[in-house]
């Protein structure tokens, strides 16, 4: 649709607005509505509709007995093939394959019950077919000017690509469980103070054994064999008393009389006092390279090693030290595709890629000056043009000529690390998301309650107009604006959680940022449960992802308002801690030295010792099955060792529950502190001549932008989009500052930019964004002369920063 550059005398002033749906409003008459022309509308609807155009939420309102549907442009999005014959329709017409669900909503309204429905399942028809949705929407009654219920308000969201993001984690559990399954590693688990333990099924495969019952000493010393019994049971004691690491390998008996080679790796979990609790790890079978390395090693027989060669799934080799390989297996056709006569008339080195070549002659090379065998990883080019990465184990031959290599195809291995790494990402994000979820109801819900502050204060201050009384509108417009600003602040800060970004660490105040979230945590935890945050003077700053600090303390608040369904009290506390290194000696991996510590409290069900025990792994629930992913409070606990601090948890049954999150002191300078505006001054002022063309599409935004500027004494130039102030911008006009809208039609912003700095390459620019300024600034986004503002900002503010950065400070 086409809309008017210019609008007639009739047109109403809350529909001289830029916008598809404004301008279908203005062609509304008797004929094709039953609310007819927008000359005739009441004060009331007016000011809902004047509200609705300037919001980017989706909303409608259906007014008058017919139910009259008037929605905005977010909206339009929802209806799909629907729009723009919705436009002044009858609701129920409209939406007549969902009415049986929400016709009694809309009735309940009417009656003066607002009603609020958090991911309701709709089947809609908008798009000529079927399709399942999600939304999240509340329905409010509207008043006409008399006060009386006229019609229905809604402000929503759909939901559906949360639900089923939610729906796509359980599967992507399922994919992680069965990837891990699929690895033909075994796994093992051993309880040292009761000296018991199990095996996982590929272990028991590994050793022959098909009973799963628990595994004692006795059935572990019956797996081994003989003559490397004692040697492993030493070397258990040894990883105990040192603490480091199990690495073992191993002969196995089978029942059958084989004997296999195992590669064993574990861990040793202590308590408190440094006693060893439990050992976990894991077991490979080796035999094939045990096989072979024993064979090259001690059989020169050519007739001999072609059979076993032949028979071998990895790549063996034997090479010199000049560079050549003398003889290959097989396997090296098979998996590079080149042949024999190839591989021996070449350098191994030209095989290599370029990148690793170095350090591949450099291991070699230290193996030959100190005759051990050692290891390493490469990529080796195939026959097609491609690349295998291909873990290497070499071996001195006595002649001190030569060496012997085996090598084993990774392929598989890193195809099936990118898999798990990829949906282990998925299901970071969906946690993040489905934290986000829950907030959204209650959010819904607040946000009208804003919007019924910003409509309310706006019709008041109308009939105050109305009457010529002037007494009350500064105190009716404080109102709206408050109301207005904490909309904006529950905006950026689902922007703020729901966006994925690595790690992005910055120096932070805890108690600023703890304080800063205590509206979103009330609404979080319900009127049930009574929030107290307690900050400490002279707390000490910290560096990390702020973000990921919210995200934290937010799944931590969800996390004690699901243990105490009956309510409670939840206290967030700040402090300075040292932790020494009699504590240190205690925990596993903690340095010690000064932290901040951030103390979530409960007073709900408490947990056990097992619970505790397993509270950080991964996937670990207590929630009923739907309700929880296990992620929430690994994800706390990576994010705290990333920064280099430590997660705890202490609890007891039904007496609660306390998290403590430590990260580390940081001594430099604050970033992002809180800008100081005060009102606009002879400061703000622009210098004789001084030009500043702005770039943005929301003509209310540009507008305000413009008469800024016009005030502060600059030449304002606008456009209203890309190419226009492109345009300008390769002309001859001055310009001493760009300010643009990152998101713009024909070109965005950042194009705007790169274009015109070919002519203009000292262009100072402000970009303005309606989404989250970190995560811009974090993905390089901005460059020298280059700053961005986040809307909705302050006008001293704007007028601070455009003086700024044409003085060049």
């Amino acid at each position: 649709m086409v809309e008017p550059t210019s609008f007639s005398e009739n047109t109403p002033a809350f529909l001289r607005v830029k916008g598809e749906t404004a301008a279908l409003m203005r062609s509304l008459n008797a004929a094709n509505s039953p609310l007819g022309a927008p000359q005739h509308w009441p004060n009331s609807l007016r000011t809902i509709v004047s509200l609705m155009l300037a919001s980017k939420f989706p909303m409608f309102v259906a007014w008058g007995p017919e139910l009259a549907f008037i929605y905005n442009d977010a909206y339009a999005v929802i209806l799909g093939n629907k729009h723009p014959h919705a436009m002044g329709a009858r609701f129920e017409d409209i939406w007549r394959e969902i009415w049986a669900e929400i016709g009694p909503l809309a009735r309940r309204a009417l009656a003066g019950e607002a009603t609020w429905l958090e991911d309701l399942p709709l089947l809609m028809d908008r798009h000529g077919f079927e399709e399942q949705t999600y939304f999240t929407f509340s329905y409010s009654p509207a008043r006409d000017d008399d006060g009386a219920i006229a019609g229905v308000f809604c402000a929503c969201t759909e939901t559906t690509e949360k639900v089923v993001g939610v729906q796509a984690l359980r599967e992507s559990e399922a994919k992680l469980r069965l990837a891990t399954e699929s690895a033909k590693i075994g796994t093992w688990d051993w309880d040292m103070r009761r000296v018991r333990g199990s095996w996982s099924k590929r272990t028991m495969e590994i050793l022959g054994v098909e009973d799963g019952g628990e595994v004692t000493p006795e059935r572990r010393n019956e797996t081994l064999h003989p003559e490397d019994r004692v040697r492993v049971w030493q070397e258990l004691a040894e990883a105990m008393s040192s603490g480091d690491d199990l690495i073992s390998e191993y002969r196995i008996l089978r029942p059958n009389g084989e004997v296999r080679w195992i590669a064993s790796r574990g861990a040793i979990e202590r308590d408190v006092d440094g006693l060893p609790l439990r050992s976990a790890g894991v077991v490979l079978d080796i035999t094939d390279n045990k096989i072979a390395e024993a064979v090259l090693r001690e059989s020169g027989a050519v007739a001999e090693r072609e059979r076993l060669w032949s028979l071998s799934q990895d790549m063996l080799a034997r090479a010199d030290y000049n560079g050549m390989m003398s003889a290959v297996s097989p396997a090296w056709t098979r998996i590079l595709g080149w042949n024999e006569a190839e591989l021996l008339s070449r350098g191994y080195a030209a095989f290599m890629h370029t990148e690793d070549a170095p350090p591949t002659l450099a291991a070699i090379a230290h193996m030959a000056a100190t005759g051990k065998p050692t290891r390493f990883e490469n990529r080796i080019a195939t026959k097609d043009g491609g690349w295998k990465p291909i873990e290497w184990t070499v071996a001195p031959e006595p002649d001190g000529l030569n060496f012997i290599a085996v090598g084993r195809d990774l392929s598989h291995v890193k195809a099936r690390e990118a898999e798990l790494h990829a949906a282990q990402e998925a299901l970071r994000q969906a946690q993040k998301m489905e934290a986000v979820g829950q907030l959204t109801g209650g959010i819904a819900h607040d946000f009208n309650n804003l919007l019924t502050g910003v409509i309310g204060s706006l019709d008041m201050m109308q009939r105050q107009i109305t009457k010529g009384e002037t007494s009350k509108i500064e105190r009716y417009a404080t109102t709206a604006m408050t109301s207005a600003n904490r909309a904006a602040a529950l905006t950026h800060r689902l922007l703020a959680f729901s966006r994925r970004q690595p790690l992005d660490p910055k120096s932070v105040d805890a108690n600023r940022l703890v304080s800063g979230m205590e509206e979103l945590l009330r609404r979080t935890i319900g009127e049930a449960i009574s929030l107290k945050i307690v900050t400490a003077g002279g707390l000490w700053q910290t560096l990390c992802d702020p973000h990921q600090l919210e995200s934290a303390i937010l799944n931590l608040t969800i996390n004690a308002r699901d243990a105490m369904p009956e309510g409670g009290v939840l206290t967030i506390e700040t402090c300075n801690a040292q932790l020494d290194d009699a504590y240190v000696a205690r925990q596993r991996d903690v340095k010690p030295g000064q932290y901040i510590c951030i103390c979530v409290s409960d007073t709900g069900i408490g947990m056990t010792a097992d619970t505790i025990e397993k509270a950080f792994e991964p996937f670990f629930t207590t929630k009923p099955i739907g309700q929880g992913t296990g992620l929430g409070l690994s994800m706390i606990y990576g994010f705290a060792r990333q920064s280099e601090g430590y997660a705890r948890i202490y609890s007891e049954v039904a007496q609660g529950t306390t998290v403590k999150l430590y990260l580390p002191r940081y001594y430099g300078e604050l970033d992002g502190a809180e800008e100081d505006h005060g009102e606009l001054t002879d400061d703000h002022r622009a210098a004789a001549g001084e030009a500043v063309l702005v770039i943005e599409d929301e003509a209310a935004v540009r507008d305000l932008v413009v008469d800024v500027l016009e005030e502060l004494g600059y030449r304002a130039i606008e456009a209203a989009d890309g190419p226009a102030g492109l345009a300008i911008l390769q002309s001859k006009v001055r310009l001493d500052l760009l300010i643009t809208d990152i998101g713009l039609p024909g070109l965005n912003g950042r194009q705007v930019v790169d274009a015109a700095r070919q002519q203009r390459p000292d262009l100072k620019v402000l970009f303005m964004t309606g989404y989250a300024e970190n995560a811009a600034v974090a993905n390089g986004f901005l460059e020298p002369g280059m700053e961005m503002i986040t809307k909705p900002f302050a006008v001293e503010a704007l007028a601070t920063r455009i003086r700024d950065m044409i003085e060049g400070s």
